[in-house]
C-alpha cells in the first residue's frame, strides 16, 4: 500500500502568500516539481469564479485539472481522479457536497485515491470531510454537526480561531456525545500520514492546532512555515 496523506488546513492565511505557504506544503508532499493536481469546488457550487482562481493560482506550479458534477459528472470520472498525485478540495457547504459526491460515488473513489498515495487537502469544508464527523455552517450561522466520510476518526473543527462561535460550539458538540478529535486555527495545517498526525504547520505566527476532548484541549506542537 503507498503511503497516504491528508492535509487538513483550519483556514487561509492573514494574505493570500501565507496562504501559498500552506498549499506548496501540501503541494510538496506529491515528491513532484510539477504534481497532476484536481480541484474539487463541489462545496461552492462549482463556482466559474473559484475555478478560474483555482487556475490562476496554481499556474507554473502544477498540471491543474477540475471536476464538476453538473449537470452530471464527467465519463471519465474514476480515471480522472485516480490519476492525480493531489485533490484539493474547497471550502463551501459541506452537507451539499457530502450528498452529491455519495450520489455519484466520488467519496469511494477519494478513499481508492488515498489508498493508492494521492495526497488529500483542503481548508474549511475540505478538511473536515475526512473525518467521522465534524462541525459545519451547512445549515445556518448556528452551526451544527455533520458525519462525514470517516478516512481519519474522530472529529474536527476548523476556522477555531476565525470565527467567534466555533470553539464554543465544537465544545458543546463534544460534550454532548460527538466524537472527541482535532480543531485548527486559520492557516495552520495538519498533516496525517496514514491515519495518525505526523505534522501541524502554520503560516500564521501563533496559531495552533489543538486535541479537543470532553476533558479540555491540548495545544498540539506546531512548526511555522518559513
Amino acid at each position: 500500500m503507498a503511503e497516504r496523506h491528508i492535509v487538513g488546513l483550519g483556514g487561509g492565511g492573514d494574505t493570500p502568500e501565507q496562504t501559498d505557504r500552506l498549499y506548496d506544503y501540501a503541494l510538496g508532499l506529491t515528491g513532484k516539481s510539477q504534481p497532476r493536481l484536481l480541484y474539487v469546488p463541489t462545496a461552492v457550487a462549482e463556482s466559474a469564479d473559484g475555478i478560474v482562481s483555482f487556475y490562476e493560482r496554481f499556474r507554473g506550479r502544477a498540471d491543474r485539472s477540475h471536476l464538476r458534477t453538473f449537470p452530471w459528472p464527467p465519463a471519465d470520472l474514476r480515471e480522472l481522479i485516480l490519476g492525480q498525485d493531489a485533490i484539493c478540495v474547497s471550502g463551501g457547504n459541506t452537507a451539499n457536497m457530502l450528498a452529491i459526491w455519495r450520489v455519484h460515488g466520488i467519496d469511494e473513489l477519494l478513499r481508492e485515491a488515498w489508498a493508492n498515495g494521492v495526497v488529500l487537502w483542503g481548508a474549511s469544508a475540505g478538511m473536515i470531510c475526512w473525518f467521522e464527523a465534524g462541525v459545519t455552517d451547512s445549515f445556518g450561522p448556528q452551526l451544527a454537526g455533520i458525519d462525514c466520510l470517516g478516512f481519519l476518526s474522530g472529529s474536527a473543527c476548523p476556522h477555531y480561531d476565525g470565527e467567534e462561535r466555533r470553539r464554543p460550539r465544537y465544545r458543546e458538540l463534544i460534550e454532548g456525545g460527538s466524537p472527541e478529535g482535532v480543531a485548527a486555527d486559520d492557516g495552520v495545517g495538519i498533516h496525517y500520514v496514514g491515519t495518525e498526525i505526523a505534522e501541524v504547520v502554520t503560516c500564521r505566527p501563533g496559531a495552533a492546532a489543538y486535541r479537543v476532548t470532553r476533558d479540555g484541549e491540548e495545544k498540539l506542537d506546531t512548526r511555522e512555515l518559513g
